[in-house]
């Protein structure tokens, strides 16, 4: 009898063959939006393998309920929405998709800092407002970047694509704060590792791309923020939760910062009545940044391949441990 495997959303077709290909027997929820977990969990109970994604609460109450599935494997890069140990308490393998989208979202963070150090979308607002009308030498007054201080946090993949982005189109100084150094980084782009503190006081745009973790959750409150330049930019295209929203409106309000271009929100999806919304230097995207055929694609290749090879070999190519 084939394996039973359930896809959360409908998914890239790419994902679909590939599966029906190898010769499960899979169902799809075409209806594009996210099962309520107790419904999911009564869904999975005649499954043996579950396609996620992050909309999905993975949590130990789902996983204790479901603990006859073999694998799950994640839509996605981020796997924050699943307890992990909960999941290996439970015997159950989880995989993800890690490099999938690494060009797709280097792309919005660095859209996000040209919107917001021009004003694009706050100007693109006032045409639709009827406020375009005439040349006036001192208003809507933008800042160039060539020449200015990248910092991240987080210099992993798209952190690094990111930092080369910057490097070759502005001439922009790298600095970084991660976990451990990153040699490469130092020695194809001059970047520097510095402290939380100095990437806070020394950064003219700050992008976030590490993991939401106890350790970030929050990392950007009123604290981190009063550090930064007046004239800062903060960029985020990892997770809402790594900002206090809160605190990066009282931020933007008072000039302790200078502008904020966000891909992601705390929480999300962020209501239309956010004074964040309204802010001349500020972009806020609703967290496309894997939203490209490529990266959509490559996401349903390593996703489906998980599963596949788990059944085949019994290891998965992609396992987040």
């Amino acid at each position: 009898m084939p394996k039973k495997v359930f896809l959360s959303l409908n998914y890239p077709q790419l994902a679909i063959d590939m599966l029906q290909q190898a010769g499960f027997d899979i169902t799809i929820n075409k209806s594009n939006d996210p099962i309520p977990q107790e419904e999911l969990i009564n869904i999975c109970k005649d499954y043996n393998a579950l396609l996620s994604t992050g909309s999905n609460k993975i949590d130990a109450y789902f996983l204790k309920s479901c603990q006859h599935l073999d694998i799950i494997s994640q839509f996605a890069v981020g796997y924050d929405n699943i307890d992990v140990k909960a999941a290996q308490q439970c015997g159950i393998i989880i995989g993800n998709a890690p490099g999938a989208m690494t060009e797709a979202t280097a792309d919005v963070a660095f859209g996000l800092m040209i919107m917001v150090s021009r004003k694009m979308i706050h100007m693109h607002k006032t045409i639709e407002k009827g406020q375009w009308k005439h040349f006036v030498p001192t208003a809507n007054l933008g800042f160039e970047l060539d020449g200015k201080t990248l910092g991240v946090l987080g210099l992993g993949t798209i952190g690094m694509t990111m930092a080369k982005r910057c490097k070759a189109a502005y001439g922009m100084d790298i600095l970084y704060h991660n976990r451990s150094k990153n040699q490469e980084a130092e020695e194809k782009l001059g970047a520097q590792y510095v402290s939380f503190d100095d990437l806070l006081t020394r950064s003219d745009v700050i992008s976030v791309h590490s993991n939401l973790t106890e350790e970030t959750k929050g990392l950007f409150n009123k604290d981190a923020f009063d550090k930064m330049k007046k004239s800062a930019i903060f960029i985020n295209t990892a997770r809402g939760g790594i900002h206090n929203e809160a605190d990066l409106i009282s931020a933007l309000k008072s000039g302790s910062i200078w502008g904020a271009g966000l891909d992601v929100t705390n929480p999300e999806p962020m209501q239309p009545n956010n004074p964040l919304l309204q802010m001349e230097n500020v972009a806020v995207l609703p967290h496309i940044g894997s939203s490209t055929v490529e990266a959509r694609n490559e996401m349903a290749r390593m996703s489906a391949l998980n599963i596949i090879d788990f059944y085949k070999t019994g290891k998965i190519p992609y396992p987040v441990t």
